[in-house]
């Protein structure tokens, strides 16, 4: 689908900028629950669609906002292209992608001594999106991803700290302003100088700057071969070697600690893969997949990136992000936890605010309020959970809370943190750059007001 509804979003805007009438911005309803509720007229997003151009030798996309994020990943694979910093889509289609041939999710897997080669229909069968993408549900649970929310929640996957973040492939957006004006900034060119990169700005400020209308991203090639190795260590030796690692020259894409065990995953030309992993030894992981499969890895990593993995679905207290420097000591105090990025992301469940802790190891902590449902795995009878929208989401969006959850299953309601208390306080001349910027580009306040902190 091909639709331009700019026109219409601007009168839209314009209109309640003038009557003062907050706005509440949808996009796939994938990430409703990352942030406080907002309180305002829907302003959908979701069918302002369409990728605009493609140019596979500048490795540059640009796309409509409410585009799917599987659309252009599928895109991308068809030339061998996608995009490195691995964004999570967390909609329930995601969980029903194991099903496909990993030559079709990527190119080239090393898999029990055996590398693997594209499947010769590749993704052009669209075989990358797994089950059709689920639409936006009357009744609050998550659709498809978009582009314009993934770039708006500005969240990277597992390769973030060894291919960048996601605001490092903005190259330029195409916005409209609290004022119901449309703006561009950026372009799509590797290099821009031409002033304040407000186009990266987009990324990670959740609407409250601008309805995100056009979005161009750099994209890369794709890895030819991947590996991923495991190791038995203790979560504090696993931070030391991936700082370790990180200051060789070894093609790392990924690391983690489960609690239990550390996970490098290695990508490259096929050559260097295989240096890497006789360097490092460990074991294999899906060492006893059938040769050409490499199920496992793949399906381990869209755990670790979707949110799937165990970890998440353990206890009842919050979900907690720590974004810390990656050679920050290990914290004891905080008990189990799932150790990303190399060691510079930390998950943990807790009951009370962590932003003391994460401050003071030099970092920031976020309050994921979660709620975990089940999806169904096609493959065998084990269901898979994926997060859905808060019950608070629901009702303030005027839907019913999510359908109650099968005997047998868990769900996990969030614990009662005050709305005002998600992302960690800003000092207060922070604060006052965030609300003099808010109010150079939505002088009224009408844009997802109080999505990330309540003066914005």
């Amino acid at each position: 689908m091909n639709q331009d509804l700019t026109q219409t979003l601007a009168a839209r805007v314009a209109s309640a900028q003038a009557e003062g009438r907050p706005l509440r911005i949808q996009g796939g309803g994938t990430k409703t629950w990352l942030g406080r509720a907002v309180a305002g007229e829907p302003l959908a997003v979701v069918d302002h669609r369409g990728i605009l151009s493609y140019e596979p030798t500048e490795l540059v996309i640009t796309a409509r906002a409410g585009t799917p994020l599987v659309e252009i990943e599928a895109a991308l694979a068809e030339r061998g292209q996608w995009l490195a910093f691995e964004p999570p889509h967390f909609s329930q289609s995601q969980f029903s992608t194991s099903h496909v041939s990993p030559g079709q999710i990527s190119y080239g897997h090393i898999s029990a001594g055996h590398i693997s080669t594209p499947d010769s229909q590749g993704a052009s069968q669209g075989a990358i999106q797994g089950d059709n993408p689920l639409p936006a549900d009357p009744k609050g649970l998550p659709g498809a991803a978009t582009l314009g929310g993934t770039i708006a929640c500005g969240l990277s996957g597992p390769a973030r700290p060894y291919a960048g973040a996601a605001r490092d492939f903005v190259l330029g957006v195409r916005i409209i302003n609290g004022k119901g004006e449309v703006l561009r900034f950026g372009g799509e060119v590797m290099k821009n100088v031409a002033g304040y990169d407000l186009s990266r700005l987009m990324a990670g400020a959740q609407g409250t700057l601008g309805v995100l209308l056009e979005v161009s991203l750099k994209v890369l090639p794709r890895p030819l071969a991947e590996l991923t190795l495991t190791f038995e260590l203790s979560p504090a030796e696993a931070i030391r070697r991936f700082n370790d690692w990180a200051g060789q020259p070894l093609p790392l894409s990924a690391a983690c600690h489960d609690g239990e065990r550390a996970y490098i995953r290695l990508a490259g030309n096929e050559a260097a893969v295989r240096a890497a992993q006789a360097r490092l030894g460990g074991e294999v992981l899906g060492a006893q997949a059938p040769a050409g499969e490499d199920r496992d890895a793949a399906d381990f990593w869209r755990a670790v990136r979707e949110l799937g993995h165990p970890f998440f679905r353990q206890g009842a207290a919050p979900l907690w992000r720590l974004s810390l420097p990656p050679t920050a000591p290990l914290d004891s105090r905080l008990g189990s936890q799932f150790i990303d990025w190399g060691g510079a992301q930390r998950w943990v469940h807790g009951e009370h605010p962590l932003w003391p802790v994460a401050q003071a190891a030099g970092g920031h902590a976020t309050c994921h309020g979660l709620k975990f449902g089940r999806v169904a795995h096609p493959d065998s009878a084990e269901a898979h959970l994926g997060p859905a929208v808060s019950t608070a989401d629901a009702v303030n969006a005027g839907h019913a809370p999510p359908r109650a959850v099968s005997p047998g299953s868990r769900e996990r309601e969030p614990a009662a943190i005050p709305e005002a208390e998600v992302f960690q306080p800003l000092p207060l001349a922070l604060l006052a750059l965030h609300r003099r910027l808010k109010a150079a580009l939505d002088p009224r306040g009408i844009l997802n007001p109080g999505r990330i902190y309540p003066e914005l």
